[in-house]
């Protein structure tokens, strides 16, 4: 057996190390998880960091009523199937009991709002750890943040506060009230999850790959896929195309890519020609404003 370790074997490993230093440092951490390939992969990592033993951590998937059933089907199976407690809070339960203004518009995002329903399930269970699959690549707000990410105790992020990550050395300490968001794959782009989830053979949700679906068309040219959240008029141009998601967020706000690609190797393939970032391609809700992810984040956004 080889002992030489490729780019893969050194990512995997300090995703593993980040995911013990969690166990390690904290009381009540949790993982949050969306059925999203991000996630997905994070399970695989603390499958590897933590079996045969039970993760020291819970799953939290925080549900805006606008996911993908396909995704939320995934993510229920996955679950069962790890053995692992599976904590679903709703954006929808977080509007009535505190009266908050459901999004309007032709394609009402509930995005900004799971930042309120966050914040509770951590005030709820006591967190003090959310373990995420963000990456420096997607967004150049998640670009600036550290693996280990302080927030204060009302979820807010201050770039200035950050603290030096020198020699893969974690500071997780923090007082009464504040909790940290970590990001263990943090260094990895769009590319090396695929490939990773091509190397490790990790099953995925269905709309990650190639498939016939309605659409609406944006002004931008961007593909939505056609859902009873839409709030659309007459002149609205309805298609059906060949589509795969990049992402799977909220689905008023997540747009598909025309896609005949049915396997990992095809996806790979696509992005090797890709010349529109993952977010950028798909994310409607990051398009608000050049800060519009900085500034959720600073609200208490993950």
């Amino acid at each position: 057996m080889s002992t030489t370790f490729d780019y893969l074997d050194r990512l995997e490993a300090e995703a593993i190390h980040i995911l013990r230093e969690v166990a390690g440092q904290f009381e009540r951490p949790a993982l949050l998880f969306s059925g999203g390939k991000d996630s997905i992969v994070l399970t695989r990592l603390a499958e590897k960091a933590f079996r045969p033993g039970r993760f020291p951590f819970p799953l939290v998937h925080v549900d805006t009523g606008h996911n993908f059933p396909e995704v939320l089907q995934y993510r229920d199976q996955l679950a069962a199937q790890l053995g692992e407690k599976l904590i679903v809070r709703k954006v929808e339960d977080t509007i009535k009991r505190q009266r908050l203004r459901e999004p309007g518009g032709k394609y009402p995002s509930r995005n900004p709002l799971q930042t309120y329903t966050l914040l509770e399930v951590i005030e709820e269970f006591e967190f003090d750890a959310c373990i995420g699959g963000a990456r420096r690549d997607e967004e150049k707000a998640r670009a600036k943040e550290r693996i280990f990410s302080v927030r204060d105790e009302f979820g807010q992020w201050d770039p200035k506060r950050q603290r030096p990550e020198l020699w893969n050395i974690y500071n997780g300490r923090i007082q009464k009230g504040e909790n940290v968001r970590v990001f263990p794959i943090s260094n990895w782009t769009e590319l090396d999850v695929w490939r990773y989830i091509q190397r490790e053979n990790i099953p995925l949700p269905d709309i990650y790959f190639g498939h016939e679906r309605t659409c609406v068309v944006l002004p931008s040219g961007q593909l939505l896929g056609l859902s009873e959240h839409l709030q659309l008029d007459e002149e609205d141009e309805i298609v059906t195309r060949q589509v795969r998601f990049r992402t799977v967020g909220d689905s008023t706000c997540t747009a598909a890519v025309e896609s005949d690609a049915a396997t990992v190797e095809d996806i790979i393939q696509d992005l090797l020609l890709a010349k529109v970032s993952e977010r950028g391609a798909t994310r409607l809700d990051d398009n608000i404003s050049e800060a519009g992810m900085e500034d959720r984040k600073r609200n208490g956004y993950f």
